[in-house]
């Protein structure tokens, strides 16, 4: 995790280990829009900002969320899912 002025932020890998989705699904979330990347300094690298993830975490409806006994677990959406021309 890097922090910028105040705010967190995860590189790719880090990112699709924090949603439970493959690195290419990531990539086909920004391409489609779905969420935003951002580049650090001069490199090719992305980032992303750990509120963004949150919040397409939070995206899912109650129908979506596994209970268990200790902890509430969410599902991930995969992009088929949810973007008709994947």
């Amino acid at each position: 995790m890097i922090e910028l002025d105040g705010e967190p932020y995860l590189d790719g890998h880090e990112a699709s280990t924090f949603l439970g989705i493959k690195l290419s699904t990531l990539y086909t979330y920004v391409s489609r829009g779905v969420l935003k990347s951002y580049r650090q300094g001069m490199k090719k690298r992305r980032l992303y900002k750990q509120a963004e993830l949150e919040a397409l975490l939070r995206l899912r409806t109650s129908d979506d969320v596994v209970e268990s006994s200790a902890d509430t677990i969410i599902e991930i959406p995969y992009a088929r899912d949810w973007i008709s021309d994947i």
